[in-house]
């Protein structure tokens, strides 16, 4: 086929396309003589991209940190892009899934292995006084991080694992939203009241994750799993790719942020409050919420040990 003959099959099948939904292919070429060449940077909104990191102060590592959580935001998109067609496909095809399961995990390790910005890339003495200009936002109040974990596994297993038998998938999602782990990690020390962090997000989100958590009820990543036929369910490549999900989600990414709150928030045994009031030492150790959002592909003892290592390494890093 030459070049023209190449032009004209296209053209038949444009218009072809275009009858079938009842639009017209001539006005259609119109709008592409008359359309403007596409740019890398209009494509991307790059001029907006770059726009939008505002500092609150005049300290240079303020903007280091304004843009490493941008990032880590839009790495949430694509990871949520990802688990939304997982709980939309219908073809139980195993391939497919492993192949999303692993996206994910590749997002994942790419937030974790870049976290040493957040570590090791900013002064101590200048996060220590910007951060007082952000009171009482805190990285707490990611909701796209919270979808995650709804989209991932039933609210049940989201409640904190010492009131977790006390509930099932017999309660509503109302009654399990009210009990959901994190909330324990933004309640004031010393009162136990809600601190104004998490009033914020509540009366912001609270409507958008359980409208999420209703959507998804019986139909989560966890539960589209329990539906593959058994011959999928005991594929050892699905199985490791959703263990290192429930790793990299539960376990590696926490351990970052104890890692940034120990360099940022702790000196001499002390510890500074972090930004929003949030109890951090006893929200962020993996071991202490024992989040899992595939039960069923561990034995007992690696449920109950859950976490351990890891934390014991973190609060103890001269141990061997």
């Amino acid at each position: 086929m030459n070049k023209d003959e190449r032009i004209e099959s296209q053209i038949n099948k444009l218009e072809e396309k275009f009858k079938n939904s009842g639009q017209d292919l001539s006005s259609y070429l119109d709008g592409l003589l008359y359309q403007r060449y596409l740019t890398y940077w209009d494509y991307i909104h790059l001029d907006t991209l770059l726009s939008i990191q505002v500092p609150r102060t005049y300290f240079p590592d303020e903007e280091i940190f304004i843009m490493y959580h941008q990032i880590t935001e839009l790495y949430f998109k694509l990871i949520l892009h990802e688990q939304k067609q997982l709980v939309d496909d219908k073809s139980q095809d195993l391939d497919f899934f492993i192949e999303r399961a692993n996206r994910i995990n590749n997002y994942f390790k790419a937030l974790t292995s870049s976290f040493s910005i957040m570590i090791n890339g900013m002064q101590r003495e200048q996060f220590l006084r910007y951060r007082m200009s952000l009171l009482p936002a805190s990285g707490f109040q990611s909701v796209q991080y919270r979808m995650i974990e709804i989209y991932a596994t039933p609210l049940e297993n989201l409640i904190h694992y010492q009131e977790r038998e006390k509930f099932s998938e017999k309660n509503s999602n109302e009654e399990l939203y009210e009990h959901i782990y994190w909330k324990k990690g933004a309640t004031d020390i010393d009162t136990g009241e809600k601190t104004l962090t998490l009033k914020q997000f509540e009366y912001r989100y609270t409507p958008r994750l359980i409208r999420i958590a209703n959507q998804v009820k019986g139909n989560t990543i966890y539960h589209k799993y329990l539906a593959l036929p058994k011959s999928h369910r005991e594929d050892k490549t699905l199985i490791e790719a959703l263990k290192n999900l429930d790793l990299n989600a539960n376990v590696n990414w926490p351990l970052m942020h104890m890692g940034s709150a120990y360099r940022y928030l702790s000196r001499d045994k002390v510890a500074v409050d972090a930004t929003g009031g949030t109890n951090w030492k006893a929200y962020l150790p993996p071991s202490f919420q024992k989040i899992i959002f595939f039960p069923t592909l561990y034995s007992e003892n690696e449920l109950n040990t859950w976490g351990k290592e890891w934390v014991e390494h973190i609060f103890n890093p001269d141990n061997k």
